[in-house]
């Protein structure tokens, strides 16, 4: 993987007009990692979960982790040096924090990231989402639309086999037919039209209005039919929480260095065993599917260890009924000193400095006796339910202990500053690693 090597077009005004603008939702630009695309009056929004989910989501908390992009990326190909999305932009404010800063938006070109200058891949204004995630509501105050700039290589990244201008001509496009002229090309900009991806904010809603480009914007190739699905359900941490990019959440570190396509369906608080995640998982089409089960149970301390197990159960079983074969990786929670031994339910701490929320836990470790969940005995429930699920004949369930990706010496070499989320190292570190465990699995 390539990062801030590629010599750029930052010449010229930031603001200059680009001539070529492809409305959104549009055959021309495919929307990956997201299950459906809303087209509303203030542009299309990106879904995480089936439509048929939003009976079952269980209150507005679950729908914002829904509409938040987490894996979901914009693919299309141009051979453009800028391109701009015109987009409506909601950022958070987690009571009793103030909104949440500005995330990054990564591009990526023909499989290499590529650094933007200050200024680009940023959304300059956008609207508030208050977040209650104790009593699960949210409220709406929309803020102005805004353009988010990319600037993009000049020179060519591999070499790459130019293609006929006219393929996938959308029909529903009336251009003058010299848009699409490669003999028109401005000549500083590439020979060829590169695979240019752009990955979305992992924890803003963003609703997407229109794209522009100084050159045509044409669909992209399809993947390889050799390229693997994986598809992954997880907490605020497989969300994205604390990573400093889309692109630097370990989840996407991972898939970009196995080379997986990627559907990231992690809900920030909200991974409890919900029955319509293990059925939209069950209805996808997946080479490997991971689970990252149990700080989500014990942060709400929604489960004692009486209904633990026999739900984890359900959720596998669901999940077998459309994906008998399919390998699944059970991963038990990352090291978190703050709930190892001690059961929740835990919460933002009310004395946090603004903008530095550091979490605290309610529970006791008496408790334990009286059936309340901690990290450890999660642990051990998982690994036992995997061992009795692989004895009974499932040979492609996998157990992996979080402390694998993240334990000890890791948590002393790279802390939490929250007590409850890894910082951007430490995302990177967990990705890697998990990395080689999808390659494993999938051989």
């Amino acid at each position: 993987m390539t990062t801030g090597t590629i010599r750029t077009a930052t010449d010229g005004p930031a603001t200059r007009t680009l001539p070529f603008t492809v409305a959104l939702p549009s055959s021309r630009v495919e929307v990956r990692g997201a299950a459906w695309v809303e087209e509303t009056d203030r542009g299309a929004l990106p879904h995480r979960l089936p439509a048929w989910t939003r009976a079952q989501l269980p209150d507005d908390f679950m729908a914002l982790c829904d509409v938040q992009p987490a894996g979901a990326r914009l693919r299309f190909r141009t051979a453009a040096t800028r391109i701009a999305l015109d987009v409506d932009v909601l950022r958070v404010a987690v009571d009793p924090q103030p909104p949440a800063a500005a995330q990054r938006w990564d591009v990526v070109v023909d499989g290499v990231l590529v650094d933007q200058a200050p200024g680009f891949g940023v959304a300059a204004e956008a609207g508030t989402v208050e977040l209650d995630p104790l009593r699960g509501t949210t409220v709406e105050h929309p803020g102005r639309p805004t353009t988010v700039r990319f600037v993009l290589p000049i020179e060519p990244i591999d070499p790459i086999e130019p293609i006929d201008p006219d393929d996938h001509r959308d029909p529903d496009d009336h251009r003058d037919p010299g848009d699409r002229d490669p003999g028109d090309r401005d000549p500083g900009l590439p020979a060829a039209p590169r695979t240019v991806e752009v990955w979305l904010p992992y924890a803003e809603t963003v609703r997407l209005r229109a794209l522009s480009a100084d050159a045509p914007v044409q669909p992209p190739r399809p993947l390889p039919s050799s390229t693997r699905r994986w598809v992954h359900h997880g907490s605020s941490i497989s969300h994205g929480a604390a990573a400093d990019r889309p692109t630097g959440t370990w989840v996407v570190t991972a898939a970009r260095a196995a080379g997986v396509d990627l559907v990231n369906l992690g809900f920030s608080g909200n991974a409890v065993l919900d029955p319509f995640v293990a059925r939209a998982i069950r209805d996808q089409r997946a080479d490997v599917v991971t689970l990252k089960l149990g700080i989500n149970v014990v942060n709400h301390d929604c489960f004692r260890r009486r209904t633990f197990a026999p739900a984890v159960h359900g959720f596998l079983d669901i999940i077998r009924e459309g994906l008998p074969t399919t390998p699944v990786v059970v991963v038990s929670p990352l090291l978190c000193p703050l709930v190892e031994d001690t059961p929740g339910p835990t919460s933002i701490d009310p004395a946090s400095p603004d903008g530095q929320p550091v979490f605290r836990t309610h529970g006791s470790p008496d408790e334990v006796a009286d059936g309340k969940l901690t990290l450890q005995v999660i642990r051990d429930e998982l690994a036992r339910l995997v061992a009795a699920r692989r004895a009974a004949g499932d040979d492609a369930l996998h157990y992996v202990d979080g402390r694998e990706l993240y334990g000890e010496d890791d948590a002393a070499a790279l802390p939490m500053a929250d007590l409850l989320h890894p910082d951007p190292p430490a995302h990177a570190l967990i990705g890697e690693r998990f990395a080689r465990v999808l390659g494993a699995v999938l051989r």
